[in-house]
């Protein structure tokens, strides 16, 4: 997969000589670690041994077999017995430091008070993700992706530490015991910790193969209770995000960037913003105006001092209303092919019932709670090193070589904190940091932090495409759905990058219509295809990506098409799950725990919702009440998921909680829109979040399984908003098809 991307990539948009270089000509980059190792003392298991070869079965870097295990490259452990986790993902709020950390304390037998959680240097050869192949975070694939190779370097180092301790003993390996961070001999009563055993277990032979705990012999995994690693360092503020990175003699700069996507720098004075005290220097570049400052308040102020005209000869200049009346002219036509099965129009024309419906979603910001920044810092070799909530590693290393006319392994990567993402700062460009290269290159003098205020991402950063879906559907005279036709009209973000290849196939981005074209429900005809119309307005994968729109107009329309049949929505679905037993099993339980079908007052609806995103599969019952004059208000939400085997219950708990408050959030309110290709929100007075008064009690059941774990970052999203909208449908009869709900005067 990793050399077909490459291949594909070189042949795409994205600048080929960078991109083009095999992963593999990247080297190992400890550094971090190994000097911060050395000035406290610290050993690393492991760290005096050669790196083993990848695994020689041709899978992509990241991706090893049952027979490597590498815990020099994961577990760092101290002389004061602290065990240190490296995350080769990024943690932007979600929790996976700490899931990460439970998989190698769990097979390492460690105590949890001994753990502690750090972010892996960037190199896709030995931290690469299965999500493409290069290291980066996405598509809830964290767990899912770093279970099997830190279940077997908490095992290898395990195994290390009890032969170093069985040595010293002059015992076998098999009378040693190891428990809450102690190795144990209890035949001679003798013990010590793992930071006592540290050096010797290095010097060590990695195992080859490990023995790994049966899920009933778990004591962490699964097990409520555990603290979040990062919980005390951002409550006591000591966490360091990439907004709190300062290098000696770092300059400030921010960008001013075309009012209207397309837009390009025609001319500029810069007279009056130099006049501004404390601003250094002016840079007009490729990518906006850069405005140099002592810091950021000055470099603002500086930015709106600028006199800039604009090109917009290619620029976007239609409102979003004039895109959706072209929109729905392409919804009048066939587009590209996206599933085929029997036959839809005899189904249509033999149908008891047919039901049509229209659904809208709107433009969506990421705007996550830490504007988007970054420090670059040239060094002596003609590479970096950047300071960064660094989502995409990988692609951030092969733009940035290309930006300096350097290689990969040249561009160091400091991956920090990040407060939120929601899929914003993993771009296939690398947009911002690849900015702050572009102006460090130009300025040349010190390191640069680039600063994105509020409104430069709010107003042109990238966002959930704009959707328009027409659905056709029908039921047979047993009330059963016999067609199903979808045409989706949206943009794609996969056309015109690396990856537009692998993922685009005949016209059909994948990401536009899953969870639509795949749909788990049983339907003997169905026919989706879709219309990609192009447009400067940059748009990118949003949390839980094609299925915040398919989910939707899929889980509102099978209630309408369920009081069609005059059936309950929640047998409706069941008779139709019957070869999907996961997906019933969330269904029943969320159903079960939220009392369907017991009588609610007057203005009370209850709604339901079931989907399967990225593995896993969700359900939401949501209870709302409806005033006299329309205002929905969501009283309560209960969901119910099956993730796998969960490794933190507390975390996919937050999870499900935080997605159930996102999804409603933008639906209530959240738009972005244009007038004659201007961004009309700016900030949040503008873009609305979720307030704290709209947020319902959500009450989260989790499944049971020791299936292989799956993700809990993104699906908790897909099913909150369409159990609303079917509460709200159950109380009033008028389905809600165009969002935000505030459009209809709901909220």
């Amino acid at each position: 997969m990793l050399h077909h991307l490459i291949r594909q990539a070189a042949q795409s948009g994205f600048p080929s000589e960078a991109f083009g270089r095999t992963l593999a000509q990247v080297a190992p980059s400890r550094r971090n670690f190994l000097k911060a190792a050395g000035a406290g003392g610290a050993l690393i298991l492991g760290a005096h041994l050669p790196l083993p070869a990848l695994a020689a079965s041709g899978a992509p870097p990241g991706i090893v077999g049952p027979a490597d295990p590498r815990p020099h490259l994961f577990v760092i452990i101290a002389p004061d017995n602290t065990v240190t986790v490296l995350a080769k993902h990024l943690d932007k709020g979600q929790g996976i430091v700490t899931g990460l950390a439970t998989i190698v304390a769990e097979e390492l037998d460690a105590d949890w008070a001994q753990m502690r959680g750090a972010f892996a240097p960037a190199d896709s050869k030995l931290y690469g993700n299965h999500f493409f192949g290069i290291q980066g975070t996405g598509g809830s694939t964290a767990i899912a992706n770093s279970w099997d190779e830190l279940r077997m370097a908490g095992a290898a180092a395990r195994a290390m530490l009890v032969a170093a301790a069985a040595a010293r003993w002059n015992v076998s390996a098999g009378e040693v015991t190891v428990a809450k961070g102690v190795v144990s001999h209890a035949a001679s009563n003798r013990r010590f910790t793992f930071g006592e055993l540290a050096q010797d277990a290095a010097k060590l032979p990695v195992p080859q193969n490990v023995a790994l705990k049966a899920a009933k012999d778990y004591t962490l995994i699964g097990k409520p209770g555990l603290h979040r690693l990062d919980h005390a360092s951002k409550t006591d503020g000591s966490a360091i995000f990439a907004m709190d990175i300062r290098r000696p003699g770092q300059v400030t700069a921010v960008l001013a960037r075309s009012p209207r996507f397309g837009g390009t720098v025609k001319s500029v004075d810069d007279t009056a913003a130099r006049a501004v005290p404390g601003v250094i220097d002016v840079l007009t570049l490729p990518v906006g105006v850069a405005v140099i400052a002592k810091n950021t308040w000055t470099a603002i102020k500086g930015r709106e001092a600028l006199k800039i005209v604009w090109d917009d000869s290619k620029a976007e200049t239609r409102g979003t209303d004039q895109m959706l009346a072209d929109y729905r002219k392409l919804a009048q036509i066939p587009g590209a092919v996206a599933a085929d099965k029997g036959d839809v129009a005899k189904a249509f024309a033999g149908a008891a019932a047919v039901v049509e419906g229209e659904f809208v979603f709107p433009y969506l910001a990421h705007a996550p709670m830490e504007p988007l920044n970054a420090t670059v810092a040239l060094n002596s070799d003609g590479g970096c090193t950047i300071w960064a909530g660094s989502q995409f590693q990988g692609v951030e290393q092969m733009v940035v070589a290309h930006v300096l006319g350097c290689k990969p392994e040249q561009v160091k990567i400091e991956t920090q904190w990040a407060g939120g993402s929601f899929g914003r700062r993993a771009t296939t460009n690398a947009d911002y940091i690849a900015e702050a290269a572009i102006i460090a290159k130009a300025y040349g003098k010190a390191p640069v932090h680039l600063v994105w205020t509020r409104e430069d991402d709010i107003k042109g950063g990238r966002y959930r495409p704009l959707f328009l879906h027409s659905i056709k559907a029908a039921v047979d005279s047993s009330g059963a759905l016999v067609a199903w036709r979808q045409r989706i009209v949206g943009q794609s973000f996969m056309a015109g990058t690396p990856f537009e290849k692998m993922m685009v196939k005949n016209g059909v981005d994948a990401t536009s219509v899953e969870g639509a074209s795949d749909m788990a429900y049983a339907v003997p005809n169905l026919a989706v295809d879709l219309h990609s119309p192009t447009s400067p307005v940059t748009t990118l994968w949003w949390r839980s990506v094609g299925h915040t729109h398919t989910a939707y107009a899929k889980e509102v329309m099978i209630d309408q098409l369920a009081k069609a049949a005059g059936k309950d929505p929640l047998a409706f679905r069941l008779a139709m799950l019957k070869d999907h037993p996961r997906m019933a099993n969330v269904l029943t339980l969320a159903a079960e725990k939220a009392g369907w079908g017991k009588p609610l007052p007057k203005g009370k609806g209850r709604g339901v919702a079931v989907h399967e995103s990225f593995n896993t599969f969700v359900a939401h019952v949501a209870e709302v009440t409806v005033s006299d004059k329309g205002h929905v208000t969501v009283d309560r939400v209960v969901v119910a998921v099956d993730c796998g085997q969960v490794v933190n219950p507390d975390v996919v708990t937050a999870q499900m909680e935080g997605a159930t408050g996102w999804g409603i959030g933008h639906a209530l309110r959240g738009e972005i829109t244009l007038t004659d290709g201007l961004v009309d929100q700016s900030n949040f007075d503008g873009f609305l979040p979720l307030r704290m008064s709209d947020m319902p009690k959500v009450e989260v059941h989790i499944v049971d399984s020791h299936e292989r774990p799956t993700g809990a970052g993104e699906p908790g999203v897909p099913t909150s908003a369409p159990a609303v909208a079917n509460a709200v449908f159950a109380v009033t009869g008028k389905p809600v098809q165009t969002l935000p709900f505030s459009r209809g005067g709901m909220v």
